[in-house]
């Protein structure tokens, strides 16, 4: 769920090979368990430029003797490739498109579990939880927020964001179809917002690895914006079969507004909800 602003702006005077990239991220694979040999290669030889800069390294050869040999670097590393980029109720039509289609097929069900995956720092778990509040479902449902960086999710876990970005937050959620005063869901001091403890109480924060975990549980929504398209074509099957065996039958899967089922193998086997908001439903 993310930009990469952040990264737009590197040196290219610093140029390397398929094969040296090859050798950094298998390292990184030996070493952590975490791969990203099938991430779009552009997505991340921007990271790597970026970190080579911050590190004054001047080849990548530098760069992976450092992470094989210095543990705090490789957590580094890890963080740089992660995507951490988000904000509450970030493309506001999706959510008032899955209020308004997707909220009533979900009241007949005595349980709802929801799986925001790449959840980053929880901004729009945060904005889940709130609709579901607001649609009288909280009590009923439990969702599940994994991310592959346990650092960002001990950042979620607090549901503290920057106070700064509350005016931009109450605009997507009134766009969004809020129902309340925005500010009732939180309270701030100089710099931050803390929501209330009260929308943690259904939620379960969890590391999980798109690229080499399996599913966990049978799910009546998925929720995964903006992740995919960092993943290669065979990497976004892979991830997306994932998905396919983790819904029930009948249930939904919510993608970003640059992501598309369209190219997917099993593109056959959902319905269209919503085109423009990426809205899908596994068929019965």
């Amino acid at each position: 769920m993310t930009h990469l602003s952040d990264f737009e702006h590197h040196d290219l005077s610093t140029e390397f090979t398929d094969l040296e990239v090859d050798l950094l991220l298998k390292a990184i694979f030996r070493l952590s368990g975490y791969d990203f040999r099938l991430y779009n290669r552009s997505s991340i030889t921007r990271r790597i430029h970026n970190r080579m800069r911050v590190s004054n390294l001047s080849t990548i050869t530098q760069l992976t003797n450092l992470v094989i040999h210095d543990q705090d670097y490789l957590h580094q590393i890890l963080n740089d490739f992660s995507i951490n980029v988000t904000e509450m109720f970030r493309n506001p039509s999706f959510f008032r498109a899955f209020r308004n289609e997707v909220i009533p097929k979900l009241r007949d069900y005595p349980e709802i579990r929801i799986w925001h995956a790449g959840c980053a720092t929880g901004e729009e778990v945060f904005s889940m939880a709130i609709l579901m509040e607001e649609e009288g479902l909280m009590d009923k449902t439990t969702i599940f927020a994994t991310d592959m960086n346990e650092d960002v999710l001990e950042k979620a876990k607090n549901g503290v964001f920057p106070i700064h970005k509350m005016q931009a937050y109450t605009k997507n959620y009134q766009l969004a179809g809020g129902k309340e005063s925005f500010s009732k869901y939180y309270k701030t001091d100089r710099q931050n917002a803390y929501f209330h403890n009260s929308l943690l109480k259904n939620i379960i924060f969890a590391q999980h690895n798109l690229v080499t975990d399996q599913s966990f549980n049978e799910f009546h929504v998925i929720i995964c914006r903006n992740v995919l398209i960092y993943f290669t074509q065979l990497l976004q099957n892979q991830v997306q079969n994932l998905f396919y065996e983790s819904l029930m039958n009948g249930g939904y899967l919510g993608l970003g507004d640059k992501e598309t089922l369209r190219f997917v193998d099993i593109m056959s086997n959902y319905h269209e909800v919503n085109g423009n908001e990426r809205i899908y439903q596994k068929l019965k």
